[in-house]
């Protein structure tokens, strides 16, 4: 039986979503939680790979049992482990799927969030949640500037460092960028991303509102086809996997 359970999660203290030897993951605490309830060895797919410092609020996963158990009980047993392995992790949302269903391969586009809180004075209830940025960042410019981005293109400016992709041509199916209170938030979806590329776009906007970049220099950037003519890369905290399609 196969079971598709979407996730939510603290990246703070996390090495990331997969499994390594240097801190626990997403992966390595849901495998030792189904393994606790269960008593089965079951290997946790997820449908992205969430870097370290970086959250979700709604990562999707599959997992196989020989044992055919309700919804209610895979869930419920999952989040007691997980509170008793002290987790940053709750699963929100369980559901049994054909075998066919696979948490990465089945999804159709991803969905992105970053959050910059805009103001003086950082925020103590949001560290680790927000990229505090203090100076006044213009809005206009920064939904200008995301305008080049929109659509297919080689991203290799907006391309990480170890990147493992075979290409850097994707398309950027959304990328709006709204003033909620003292925060901007920018929402981002594609079918897939390269790695660091949603950081490194945020990065190289932020730039463009606090008026080191101009709007179109995001179109110069994107020609140029070179990682060092873009701006920074914003920080993980402000990152989260929002929603997975299928």
């Amino acid at each position: 039986m196969r079971y598709k359970i979407t996730v939510e999660y603290d990246g703070t203290n996390l090495v990331g979503w997969q499994k390594q030897k240097d801190g626990p993951s997403v992966q390595e605490f849901l495998e030792k939680a189904i393994t606790g309830f269960s008593h089965q060895k079951a290997d946790v797919f997820g449908a992205g790979r969430t870097d370290a410092g970086v959250h979700a609020l709604g990562q999707v996963a599959h997992f196989d049992l020989d044992t055919d158990l309700s919804e209610y009980k895979i869930q419920e047993s999952l989040n007691a482990l997980l509170r008793e392995l002290q987790a940053p992790i709750a699963v929100w949302q369980t559901e049994k799927v054909n075998n066919d269903f696979h948490a990465r391969f089945s999804a159709i586009g991803r969905g992105y969030i970053y959050r910059v809180l805009n103001r003086r004075g950082n925020s103590p209830l949001r560290l680790n949640r927000v990229w505090p940025v203090s100076y006044n960042l213009d809005l206009a410019a920064m939904q200008e500037g995301a305008k080049y981005l929109l659509g297919y293109h080689d991203f290799t400016s907006f391309r990480g460092a170890g990147c493992q992709a075979n290409s850097p041509l994707k398309t950027l199916d959304k990328l709006d960028i709204e003033r909620v209170n003292d925060e901007i938030i920018f929402t981002v979806e594609a079918r897939s991303f390269l790695y660091h590329q949603v950081r490194n776009m945020v990065g190289t906007l932020v730039q463009v509102g606090n008026g080191k970049l101009a709007p179109t220099d995001v179109e110069r950037i994107l020609a140029a086809k070179d990682r060092a003519q873009a701006g920074i890369s914003a920080p993980a905290c402000g990152l989260y996997l929002n929603k997975v399609m299928y």
